[in-house]
């Protein structure tokens, strides 16, 4: 079966005082090849846990994932994974950052040197690649961890906050770029945010984490993924739909807080 499958996942991690913390309680989901998802939540939902599990990054106490038909066991080159900050070889240039994917799994010099330099092209890097990556802007960075991701060409990409460090126009830049890159490559994308906005731009499917244990609270299946590719994503936020959709999910984490904030005063009590 291609795409990706959750299974009744939960996750338990014991504290050294005998006691535990439940980051998510049956979570079960099925992602289409192809299909573009945008997660959201309050802080401590656990988002980055989950996304930690389908990385490989983390075992679940309970529960199965599976990618196209195998169950996965730890991390594979088939799920690429874009942190908040690039996490990128400060003592490399650009080149050998977008490069040193294929450079492990042995891919002949100029096979290699095509993948890099189409990428650079792709992610508009190409007149950069001999700088080293710490004269690089934010932005920049950050378009060398998306080429570095594709240069392994995995099944999966999975973004953790991965413009959340970034000025609001380059951000926006950012955003349009992740669609056309959705688009162009057909890639399946899991994309991590606490930005309501950011979730409505780039999910067609958007779900809400519930506060924890972490469980899927809401699914919606939106438009403005599609709408967005090729198109200024202001205009984009015009859509009737997505000052509505915004208002919605922005109540729903307000209260989701509240009920977070209740909970650690009646603690604290």
């Amino acid at each position: 079966m291609s795409g990706l499958s959750i299974q009744d996942l939960s996750m338990r991690f014991d504290l050294p005082n005998g006691g535990h913390v439940q980051a998510l309680q049956d979570v079960s989901l099925d992602l289409k090849a192809g299909e573009l998802m945008s997660v959201l939540g309050p802080s401590g939902c656990g988002k980055t846990t989950l996304l930690n599990i389908v990385a490989g990054f983390l075992a679940p106490t309970e529960g199965k994932l599976s990618l196209n038909g195998h169950e996965v066991h730890g991390p594979d080159a088939e799920r690429g994974m874009v942190f908040q900050q690039g996490a990128l070889f400060e003592w490399m240039s650009v080149r050998e950052n977008v490069g040193f994917g294929p450079s492990m799994k042995g891919t002949p010099r100029a096979e290699k040197a095509e993948i890099v330099d189409h990428l650079l092209d792709v992610v508009g890097l190409q007149d950069f690649k001999e700088k080293a990556v710490y004269e690089l802007s934010g932005g920049m960075q950050q378009r060398v961890a998306l080429a570095r991701c594709l240069a392994n060409d995995p099944d999966v990409i999975l973004m953790d906050e991965p413009l959340g460090a970034l000025d609001a126009l380059t951000r926006e830049k950012m955003q349009s770029l992740v669609l056309k890159l959705w688009k162009e490559t057909g890639k399946t994308i899991i994309l991590i945010t606490h930005s309501v906005e950011e979730a409505l731009l780039l999910g067609e499917r958007l779900l809400v984490m519930a506060p924890r244990p972490g469980r899927i609270h809401k699914e919606y299946r939106l438009p403005f993924a599609e709408l967005g590719v090729g198109q200024d994503l202001r205009e984009v936020k015009k859509h009737p739909e997505f000052g509505e959709r915004r208002e919605e999910i922005l109540g729903m984490i307000w209260d989701m807080e509240e009920e977070i904030m209740g909970r650690t005063e009646g603690a604290d009590a």
